[in-house]
């Protein structure tokens, strides 16, 4: 069993690296092989629409053919049994890079000859997101939708997913020092002591599950 998580926060060691690093010591409790992909360490870019993984000819492609430091972290997460993607939420979205990884990671396994088939392998998959804000305003910002596209993406493709959510983070570890002045400084160091915990664990579990045989 190999599970890889896929990091496209841009800080090490701070939410969304701590909640994957949890969910892959999960998966290693159950016995998995587990490795950590840091997508801001990496030179690549998203989809150029070169339409080549859809090429008529034999062996039929189905992969995607840009040759960048994304090339063999495809082939590992094709051939992976189950994969977590983790990315704070920027602007009402994943961040650019976890963006253009999923371009590249999904479309190579579209099938345009019938939608309802995708040619990707079956594998477990878990969706880590992080924010700053809290669940009331999910409707306001469009995140009830947005986590349900991604997940919904994933449950096509792969035939499975879990999705986690980690709201009101904190942002800094000293807010006196940024012009943060809209945001209860006790107040999110007081979730992060109480409530984040909670998150590692059931990203620890979710680990669990993504690695554990049926």
């Amino acid at each position: 069993m190999k599970v890889i998580a896929i990091n496209g926060s841009p800080r090490k060691n701070w939410n969304t690296d701590t909640l994957l690093k949890k969910a892959l010591d999960g998966a290693a409790s159950a016995g998995a092989e587990t490795e950590m992909v840091y997508l801001y360490d990496l030179k690549f870019r998203g989809c150029v629409s070169c339409l080549a993984c859809k090429l008529q000819k034999e062996p039929r492609p189905n992969r995607c053919v840009l040759r960048d430091d994304l090339t063999a972290v495809l082939d590992r997460v094709h051939a992976a049994d189950a994969v977590i993607l983790g990315s704070p939420i920027y602007f009402s979205e994943v961040t650019g890079e976890m963006r253009s990884f999923f371009e590249r990671f999904l479309f190579q396994y579209l099938n345009y000859d019938d939608y309802s088939k995708p040619l990707s392998p079956k594998k477990r998959t878990g969706l880590v997101f992080t924010m700053n804000i809290p669940e009331p305003l999910f409707e306001d910002f469009g995140y009830t939708a947005l986590f349900r596209r991604y997940e919904d993406w994933m449950k096509l493709y792969f035939g499975h997913c879990e999705t986690l959510l980690a709201t009101d983070t904190l942002q800094v570890k000293d807010y006196s020092r940024y012009h943060l002045a809209g945001f209860d400084a006790k107040a999110k160091q007081l979730r992060r002591e109480t409530v984040f915990p909670q998150d590692c664990q059931k990203a620890y579990e979710l680990g669990v599950r993504l690695a554990s045989k049926g």
